[in-house]
């Protein structure tokens, strides 16, 4: 069944980084329902459609113009199984053969009966939300803890997202999930299946932001290379890169950050200078190139510049913000932008917002974004590399929380050593999978093990992820709260605030 038939739905707001996260607040407004429901009745019509009904309906009815009520139970309560993700009561399910029934009735049918039961499916709350469901934790009296239903959903929604298959329906039937062993063998299973990619790939899309690439445009005139396959490609790029180092090498998740080997497509392979070939093929730059890890993608560079420049502070900010959850605040409301005029003689980005450093209100956020921002103005607002802007040459020395460097495999070094780099990763993990973002108060020393798990194994994604579907917390119930948020602040700031210093060119978000 094709997935063009589910109409564009309303953007999530995103919470503490995560789409994910922000799906604990959200609520369905009218206009939503309406969608779902166009949904809901286009996917139960192709269910039953007679190009589908003959694998995807178990049974037959022994006239179609007549009602069959053993057919539609048989297929409304596996179908629903599947979709509630657990089995459903007898009352609800003989409220579902009944509008089956009654829909036949009416429509001398009994696929249009089907139908109208399965879009009822479809539009219950229990199928459009997680629903949590609980029981006594037996290990802490008083606690409760997810029953093995709600446990096997949060662990195919996180490693494979998607709901749970038959196999871990029955093994949440038969109460293995409530016991460590059961429990073992059912996360090891889904860890090996190879729809853990699609788990990760949702993941790290969601982490690294790259819905913002569905409305994602450069300039056609100033880069005319780049077009909408363009970027396409450099989103599916960066995701095949991750989940090849992260799934199929099961390499240090830090070397991320400074491997040169990627993939390449046709579209891209002009972008980045590199020979055409058809389709995708792996690639690995050379020693020599100052294409290195994740920050040198045109997926990271092309999103965090303007639609007809390089923007450094937009940069810096995502750098912290994605890969080390520092939130960079906005600018203040009081800031007047109208006198923050750039030099119109100077030539390139660190020489042009050289006024901000003389603007307080500019220089607290400017001053933990901008130095890592210039260190990539290398490449342009698409991404391209450039030796010069405007003919002057690059200054791309800067520094990352007290590292000094002197190009981008010094940033790129910085990066991959980071201490917050490693607790990020793991916070991201924590929140994706259970359901909202992070709280010190609750999750403080949760995370901690996390991440001394995660740094003794080597940073190996497959083992933090066994590690954290394992844990108690993982199978516990969290009180979700809007999250207050890490602010790069005093010890993210560059240890020099000389104002001869060119890494401490300041830069406003608005303008720059």
């Amino acid at each position: 069944i094709s997935e063009s038939i589910l109409p564009p739905m309303p953007p999530m707001a995103r919470t503490d980084g995560l789409l994910a996260s922000g799906a604990a607040f959200a609520g369905v407004t009218s206009d939503q329902i309406s969608q779902i429901q166009l949904s809901a009745a286009s996917v139960a019509e192709q269910v039953v459609d007679e190009d589908h009904r003959g694998f995807l309906i178990p049974c037959r009815p022994e006239s179609i113009s007549e009602g069959d009520s053993a057919c539609a139970r048989q297929f409304l309560g596996e179908t629903a199984r599947l979709l509630y993700r657990r089995p459903l009561d007898e009352a609800r399910l003989t409220e579902l053969v009944d509008i089956a029934r009654y829909a036949t009735e009416q429509t001398n049918d009994f696929y249009d009966g089907l139908a109208l039961a399965l879009e009822a499916i479809l539009l219950s709350p229990e199928v459009i939300f997680i629903v949590d469901q609980t029981e006594p934790d037996p290990n802490r009296p008083g606690e409760q803890r997810l029953d093995d239903y709600s446990l096997a959903a949060r662990l195919s929604f996180l490693l494979w997202n998607a709901p749970p298959d038959a196999n871990l329906l029955l093994a949440a039937e038969n109460g293995e999930l409530s016991n460590p062993e059961g429990l073992a063998r059912a996360v090891d299973r889904l860890l090996a299946s190879s729809r853990l990619e699609a788990g990760m790939r949702a993941f790290f899309d969601d982490m690294l932001g790259f819905d913002d690439f569905n409305s994602l445009a450069k300039d056609p005139v100033v880069y005319p290379m780049v077009t909408g396959a363009t970027l396409a490609d450099a989103r599916e790029q960066t995701l095949r890169t991750i989940i090849d180092h992260v799934l199929t090498e099961e390499a240090d998740y830090r070397d991320l950050f400074t491997t040169r080997k990627t993939f390449m497509s046709m579209s891209l392979a002009p972008v980045y200078g590199t020979p055409s070939s058809d389709g995708w093929v792996p690639y690995e730059f050379d020693e020599s190139s100052p294409r290195i890890g994740l920050l040198t993608h045109v997926s990271f560079l092309a999103a965090n510049s303007h639609a007809v420049r390089s923007s450094p502070t937009l940069r810096g900010k995502a750098l912290r913000e994605l890969f080390l959850c520092q939130h960079v605040p906005e600018p203040p409301p009081d800031v007047d932008f109208s006198g923050l005029e750039e030099d119109e003689n100077a030539l390139t980005a660190r020489a042009r917002l050289r006024v901000h450093n003389e603007n307080p209100s500019c220089a607290g956020c400017h001053l933990i974004t901008d130095p890592m921002g210039l260190s990539l103005e290398n490449f342009n607002g698409a991404g391209l590399f450039r030796e010069t802007e405007d003919g002057a040459e690059l200054d791309i020395t800067g520094e990352l929380d007290g590292v000094f460097y002197d190009d981008i495999s010094g940033l790129a070094s910085a990066m991959r050593d980071h201490p917050k780099l490693s607790y990020c990763l793991v916070n991201r993990l924590y929140a994706y999978g259970t359901g909202g973002p992070v709280t010190l108060k609750d999750d403080r020393d949760t995370l901690r093990w996390l991440e001394t798990q995660f740094i003794d194994g080597g940073h190996k994604l497959p083992a933090v992820l066994r590690d954290l579907a394992l844990s108690q917390a993982f199978s516990s119930i969290r009180s979700i709260e809007l999250p207050s948020v890490n602010i790069a602040g005093e010890s993210s700031m560059p240890t020099n605030l000389n104002d001869d210093n060119p890494q401490l060119t300041q830069a406003s978000a608005e303008n720059n």
